[in-house]
Formats: C-alpha cells, structure tokens, sequence
C-alpha cells in the first residue's frame, strides 16, 4: 500500500454513511474523492458543505475540503482503496435491490488497477461481494481478482459494514468494532490494515460471506426486540394497561430488558436488513419474518389509534409532531412516523399540521394532501389533536400545561403519567 500522505481513496456514494466515512478518512491525511450521481451532493461537498445532518459532519467536512484532503466528483478516477457506500433497499416484495451496488462496480472498474483493494460497506444479502469480484472479473479480463480463500490476485475484494447509529456517526466510525470479510485471506489483511488508519476498535478478520449475515444477523436482532415491544404495547392497550409501566416494572427483573414499543420500526438499517435474510431462506426464517410483520403493523394500528382520536373531535387541526425514524436527525428513510402522518394527511387533508424540527421543508410525501409544515408552538396553540410520533428533545420539553386539554396519542409514552 502507498505511503500514508499519498494513500489515494475513492468512495463511492456520499449519503449518510458514506459522506462522514470520507470525511474521517481524510482527516488521516488520505487524499479522498467522494462519488456520487448527485450534482447538487457533489457542488455541495466541494464548497465545504453537507447536505444532510449528522453531528459535527459539518466542521469536519469544511476542514478536509478547505485542506484538499476531500474533494467530490461525479465521475471515478485511479484510487488505491474503493469504498462502496451506495443503498440496498428492497422491492415491493421484499426482494434485495443490489443495483446500486452493481452498478458502483460498473462505475470503479474501468479504473482499477494492480494493487487496488476494493471494499463493500452497503448492507447486503449474503453472497453480495462475492457478485460484486464477478462483476470486476468479467469487467476487467485483464485482472485477476480472488477466488477463494487461499487465492493471491491483482485486485482484492472485501467486506466491511458500518453499524453506526445517527447522530453519533464520527464517533463510532472511529470507535467500534469492525467485522472485515475477505474473499481470501489477503483481501482480509488488506481491509484491516486500511481500516486501522482511522479505526481504534478492534478489527475483526472473518469471510466476507460471515460479515455479510453479521450485518444482517445484527440488525435483525433488534427488529426482533422491539417487535416484541410494539407487540406488547397492542395487548396492554387491549387490557387498558399503561405499557410504560409495564416495561419499566418488568425491566427490574436482573435478567430482562425490553426495549421501548414506537409507531414502528424505521431506518436504512433495521427496518430493511431482515427481509434479506427472509429471502435467502424464507421457509426457515419464520421469526424474523413474523417481527417484520408486526413491526410494519404497528404503523397501521398507530394510525387507527390516531385516527379514532381525530374522528372524535370533527374539524379539529391535528399536530403529527415528528417525521424522522428517530429522535433528533432530520432521516427520513423508512420511517413510521412519517408513514402514519401520511395516511393521516391522506384521510384529513388540511387539518394535519406536521411538525418536524430537524427539516426545512414539506417532504414530497404530502404534496396533494392538503398538510401543512408548521412549527411546534404554532401546532400546540392551534391543534386540539396531538399525535406525538417521535421523541425528540424538543417534543420532550412540552409542559403539562401547554397539553392541557388536548387529546393525545403519544406513540412514545414521553407525556405519559408514568412518566412524568
């Protein structure tokens, strides 16, 4: 591999997860061109700006841009390491969509070179990196490209996912632990050696095929606890029971800790990984399939729930307060919150007023509806129907007084007598 100061690194897509990987690489002294299709992303970038939120991104993404440690392009040039950071979603089916990856290696191949290792971050199904080698191999027939795991080649191939939660990206890219796949054991070595410029978690060696189901074995987990939750919140509200204080009497057993119910699940990560597990192996994977299941359902049920509370006060503004699939980022991707005040907006039209603190503008999701874009003190003077749909801080710091009289859905339990 070069010398530190001339390491030449191309990452391809500049999203929420690849944009924060260049920025951390180039603050190692790499010299790091970011690629993405987006003109607005790549003008955006090379101004030293970020077009999406994420904590301290925007200081750090001035400085490696300001330094010429970062510069972004629409096109791919000669690299020494590829980072493919592109989406994986899936289709109405549930099917893996790759293309994005595929055509990522569509995009490096015409400038890979002897020597060049090749990594794959995108959450993907199992086998993925594998077609990704194939793809390169057919590509660049000039090349050699590995084979298995005891095989020397030209290009290496690699895997290595983020899991990272939002808002806290910078420091956990640095901070956790990496599992590195390769498709032979040099193709490992070369990740983990790149991967340690920057990272100061251990580094874990294992095949690409294991770190891909890790990823997916990963977030599945989770899906699965908070199906149990969202699951749980259904039958206490059946028994009239306050789930809240459910969860937190039960939580003090020393061996249990369910996690908090929602309106769903949300996300690029949870709300999508475990479909492909589902699709490798569907007449196996039954409870993995079952928490997807619920989870998805408990946006409908939220949304009846919220629904009943609109029907019972006629003509009265209703305040869907939060968008994002989670607390205090401005992410949209998969995102219950924004599902179920969009089926309100369907069916309310302009008596839905949206609250989301962390975006500027009216998502595309409620052109046509009649919803408008407001802020929060504006929903809580003017809405007599409140359905608290994500707990940020801003939500949090709501008094009693400023609800009183309100009829409330609180998807979050933040507002409720248990805890207040």
């Amino acid at each position: 591999m070069p010398a530190e100061t001339q390491l030449r690194v191309g990452v391809v897509g500049l999203g929420y997860i690849g944009l924060p990987t260049a920025a951390v690489i180039a603050r190692t002294g790499a010299r790091v061109v970011g690629i993405d299709v987006n003109p607005h992303v790549v003008e955006t970038i090379n101004r030293g700006q970020i077009h999406i939120e994420e904590a301290n991104l925007d200081a750090l993404v001035h400085q490696v841009v300001t330094s010429g440690h970062l510069a972004a392009s629409l096109s791919a040039e000669p690299c020494d390491v590829f980072v493919i950071a592109v989406p994986t979603p899936f289709d109405d089916d549930h099917r893996p969509d790759i293309s994005y990856v595929l055509k990522a290696g569509e995009t490096i191949a015409p400038v890979l070179k002897r020597g060049d290792l090749v990594i794959l971050e995108s959450t993907s199904p199992v086998g993925t990196t594998e077609q990704l080698r194939d793809l390169f191999a057919a590509a660049r027939p000039d090349l050699s490209f590995p084979q298995g795991w005891d095989d020397s080649a030209d290009v290496c191939v690699a895997y290595c996912p983020e899991r990272v939660l939002p808002g806290k990206i910078l420091f956990e890219l640095v901070d956790n632990d990496r599992s590195i796949g390769g498709i032979s054991a040099t193709c490992a070595d070369r990740a983990t050696a790149f991967y340690k410029r920057f990272v100061e978690g251990a580094c874990i060696v294992t095949t690409a095929r294991t770190a891909e189901m890790c990823k997916l074995v990963e977030n599945s987990f989770r899906d699965v606890n908070i199906a149990f939750a969202n699951e749980l919140s259904i039958v206490c509200d059946t028994l009239e029971l306050d789930v809240w204080e459910v969860i937190r009497l039960a939580n003090r057993h020393p061996r249990v800790n369910i996690l908090q119910p929602g309106p769903g699940v949300g996300g690029h990560c949870i709300a999508v990984d475990p479909w492909f597990i589902v699709h490798s192996d569907p007449a196996n994977a039954r409870l993995i399939r079952t928490a997807r299941e619920v989870n998805d359902g408990k946006i409908t049920y939220s949304f009846e729930r919220a629904a009943a509370l609109a029907d019972a006060a006629p003509g009265a503004k209703i305040a869907c307060l939060g968008l994002a699939f989670k607390p205090n980022i401005d992410d949209l991707r998969e995102s219950p919150a924004l599902r179920v005040a969009q089926l309100l907006a369907e069916r309310f039209g302009d008596r839905v007023q949206l609250v989301e603190p962390h975006i500027d503008t009216l998502p595309r999701a409620f052109e046509g509806t009649g919803a408008q874009f407001t802020t929060p003190d504006a929903a809580l003077a003017e809405c007599e129907v409140l359905v608290l749909l994500v707990d940020h801080d801003a939500f949090k710091a709501v008094t009693v007084e400023q609800r009183a009289g309100k009829l409330i859905y609180d998807c979050r339990g933040i507002w409720t007598a248990a805890r207040s």
